[in-house]
């Protein structure tokens, strides 16, 4: 079997190469080949981009990259002839995969998707272009199932890929003792993200809201820094009158031994969650970007952790806010009172309790193959 595979952020690398292992499990034959990152590679996909490549948000930021993302388009138009792939897996990504999907459909070839654009946010009207090209969606969020089928779309509700990939992190005092860190002073964990655009518009402003909670109550700063990204290049942010841990490779463990995380909205946002960690959730992009997004968007909240709680569990900062004085106005308000933490710690548990069981790869691999085998 031949699969084309277009995954543009880190999340998709990451939820991508657990659906490669498993159809490998399946089919050890299968050639694999697209858009996508370190994982998907180290699992045999033959990239054709990196998403260091194509990975940017905002409409701003996509309209100035619309050149170099039409000339990848024409690129996989080309490869849908040569290599005639027998399916095409979109991982998210919409507004690059959606009319790409388009190009594919008109080649005749199976579509499936993994990881539903978020159509409950906003424009809906995409429903019916995906119901024309669209053979199945794959979703990780329990309330999308009923949208799509709503729409007379194929849909399964698979659990979220990210139950599979939490670990056991190191206890505190392990962990403490690892990095050089006092376990009875507060741990103030930074998650900027895993685009350099994110870098550069949100990690300043909480590298200042780190320096002035490091200088009112001596906090410890710990960076989480993205797998996909240089750590050369996080690095040249720190400057040397702030004490900070950079730590790659060890997210999960970031996320449960910090007192506090100030996250960058997306999938860490959940992560986070999971461990119970009390976080702030933070987002910046271009205003012209942020204005679109205004009109557009429909719910009230951004962060995923508080979508999914159907409530604003944790505090969100956006924009203008995105600054060192209200980060740090915000944290001491969560640091300063620990029944606060502990309120925030608990609710944070209905967060894990809705993605859903372990084993969502497995599924996606068993329906992919179901659905083939009996074309």
């Amino acid at each position: 079997m031949r699969v084309m595979i277009i995954a543009g952020e880190a999340s998709g690398d990451l939820y991508g190469a657990g659906v490669v292992r498993e159809l490998k499990c399946r089919e050890p034959e299968s050639v694999f080949f697209g858009i996508g990152g370190d994982k998907l590679q180290a699992e045999g996909m033959e990239l054709i981009y990196h998403i260091r490549e194509i990975s940017v948000m905002g409409f701003l930021e996509v309209l100035q990259h619309l050149p170099l993302l039409k000339s990848i388009e024409r690129t996989l138009s080309v490869l849908l002839k040569v290599k005639k792939p027998d399916i095409l897996l979109l991982i998210d990504y919409p507004g690059f995969n959606l009319r790409f999907a388009k190009i594919a459909h008109e080649h005749g070839i199976r579509i499936f998707y993994y990881i539903s654009p978020q159509v409950w946010a906003w424009n809906p009207g995409r429903l019916k272009k995906m119901k024309k090209l669209i053979n199945k969606m794959f979703v990780v969020l329990p309330f999308e199932e009923k949208i799509y089928q709503d729409a007379g779309i194929e849909v399964e509700f698979v659990g979220h890929p990210l139950l599979e990939n939490f670990t056991e992190p190191q206890g505190k005092k392990e962990f403490c003792k690892r990095y050089g860190l006092n376990g009875e002073k507060f741990i103030l964990g930074l998650f900027p993200g895993s685009r350099k655009q994110e870098l550069e518009s949100i990690f300043p402003a909480m590298l200042g809201a780190a320096r002035i909670l490091h200088k009112h109550l001596g906090i410890q700063i710990v960076v989480g820094v993205s797998s996909v990204l240089d750590f050369e290049f996080v690095k040249s942010f720190i400057h040397d009158d702030l004490p900070v841990q950079l730590i790659q490779n060890a997210t999960y463990d970031v996320m449960k031994n910090a007192d506090l995380a100030i996250v960058t909205s997306g999938t860490a946002t959940l992560e986070t969650a999971y461990y119970q960690t009390p976080m702030i959730v933070v987002y910046k992009t271009s205003w012209f970007s942020y204005l679109i997004g205004r009109v557009l968007v429909r719910i009230k909240n951004i962060g995923l952790v508080n979508i999914i709680a159907g409530e604003q569990i944790v505090p969100e900062i956006l924009q203008s806010k995105v600054n060192p004085q209200t980060l740090a106005s915000e944290a001491l308000k969560i640091l300063e009172n620990e029944k606060l933490r502990q309120e925030i710690s608990q609710r944070l548990l209905i967060v894990s309790d809705r993605l859903g069981t372990k084993g969502a790869s497995s599924r996606v691999a068993n329906a992919i193959l179901s659905l083939t085998s009996s074309r």
